[in-house]
């Protein structure tokens, strides 16, 4: 069986650094870091007092008053970036679209940890009395619900689920995608990753876990993959949407093809709950795994966005694993870590950084990392980490990778179409 080539045709993205497609990338080019202190709950007593969040967002300019009753932020953010995604592809004027072929790929690793907070909260100030919880509470909270939210309300009848690997969820997500149309079960796939995790649980409970930068007095510099002085990821919230179609449906209706997803690859590291393997084993695997699903060599690779948290043992091995699998060219290609300025989205950070990734593409430029000052000893110096400023280069094929707490591991490549 010949497998569908799978294209991007339009997306759309809600970020800490832009909440639309245009100025996302604005940012990206001109190194916005998102971090900030946080304003939504009193951090005086956490470790961590910063995030990067939406800036400037009100979601009465999104939705009515009855749709913010039933909608978790995750969700409202999904539908944001899809919409845009939707628009940005035009996919609702070609007259001939069949939505029982247009399938919706959802990713998250929390959910609707807002909703489950708040209910929690007033349930116990309460006296534990469940006349208390809303009725929208399960509706709110589902994780899947925010793809069912989609599909309803375009029509989308097609395939539809959603991805959880924690911080790989997203990646995943388009993988899955991709599978689906290439054996022929979807003609479209609209793939939306979504966070809303800033709260006080989750900004707890990581700091509880020493995940969390607690750079309070320098927060936009907190985000630093590769640097010396780094010491954990900054929480990032947002969502982003890639529409994907079969080459053969994308060329009937003229869609405008960004790029092509070339392959991709996932794998566990059967290692640890949070800790990366220190050799690297899975990452180099799934990289390699992913260059021979794409039918590539190692050389062909332009661009590498790294999964770049800014934790101390994370960036070592993914450098290790890099310089593994692709030899003398590692010194030849661009490596960055855009959670530099987005901070880490968790279960949407892959979809985010597939946006960057295929913009990179389409603008032969590599976004860059933002807050290098101190060379750290343990990682070569030589590679060519697009430190503090965007670098211009001809990007023809982007390597993104994405890993996550329990072991997971995802790498796709995008070529130019």
């Amino acid at each position: 069986m010949q497998l569908k080539r799978v294209v991007v045709t339009g997306m759309g993205a809600i970020t800490p650094i832009g909440n639309s497609l245009p100025s996302y990338w604005d940012a990206l080019m001109n190194g916005v870091s998102g971090a900030a202190p946080i304003s939504t709950f009193d951090t005086s007593k956490f470790r961590t007092q910063f995030a990067c969040a939406l800036k400037n967002y009100q979601e009465e300019h999104y939705f009515d008053k009855k749709e913010i009753k039933k909608l978790d932020a995750f969700t409202q953010y999904a539908l944001i970036s899809t919409q845009e995604a939707i628009e940005n592809a035009q996919l609702l004027s070609y007259a001939q679209l069949d939505k029982k072929k247009v399938g919706v790929m959802f990713a998250s690793g929390f959910g609707g940890v807002q909703t489950f907070e708040q209910e929690l909260f007033q349930y116990f100030q309460n006296n534990r009395n469940p006349r208390y919880f809303s009725p929208f509470f399960v509706p709110r909270t589902l994780l899947d619900l925010a793809g069912g939210y989609i599909s309803m309300k375009y029509g989308f009848k097609g395939v539809n689920y959603s991805t959880v690997a924690a911080c790989a969820s997203s990646t995943v997500a388009l993988l899955e995608a991709t599978r689906t149309i290439q054996l022929g079960k979807a003609d479209v796939m609209v793939v939306c990753g979504a966070e809303a995790s800033i709260t006080e649980t989750a900004i707890g409970a990581f700091s509880a876990m020493k995940a969390l930068s607690e750079q309070n007095d320098h927060p936009q510099k907190a985000s630093r993959p590769f640097d010396a002085a780094r010491d954990g990821f900054v929480m990032g919230e947002g969502s982003a949407c890639l529409i994907l179609e079969s080459l053969e449906h994308a060329q009937k209706r003229q869609a405008t093809v960004l790029a092509e997803i070339a392959g991709g690859a996932i794998n566990a590291d059967a290692y640890h709950i949070t800790a990366p393997n220190p050799e690297a084993e899975s990452v180099i695997q799934v990289m390699q795994d992913a260059l021979e699903d794409a039918g590539l060599t190692a050389n062909a690779i332009d661009y590498i966005n790294a999964h770049g948290t800014s934790t101390p043992l994370g960036d070592i091995a993914e450098v290790k694993a890099i310089q593994h699998v692709f030899g003398v060219h590692a010194y030849q290609l661009n490596i960055s870590a855009t959670k530099s300025m987005t901070g880490h989205l968790m279960g949407a950070a892959g979809i985010v950084e597939a946006v960057a990734s295929v913009l990179a593409i389409q603008h032969n430029i590599v976004p860059p990392t933002i807050n290098h000052e101190n060379i750290d000893v343990a990682l070569d110096n030589r590679l060519n980490f697009t430190f503090n400023k965007a670098q211009s280069r001809k990007v023809d094929v982007v390597l993104s990778n994405n890993f996550g707490f329990g072991g997971h591991n995802a790498s796709i490549i995008f070529k130019r179409y």
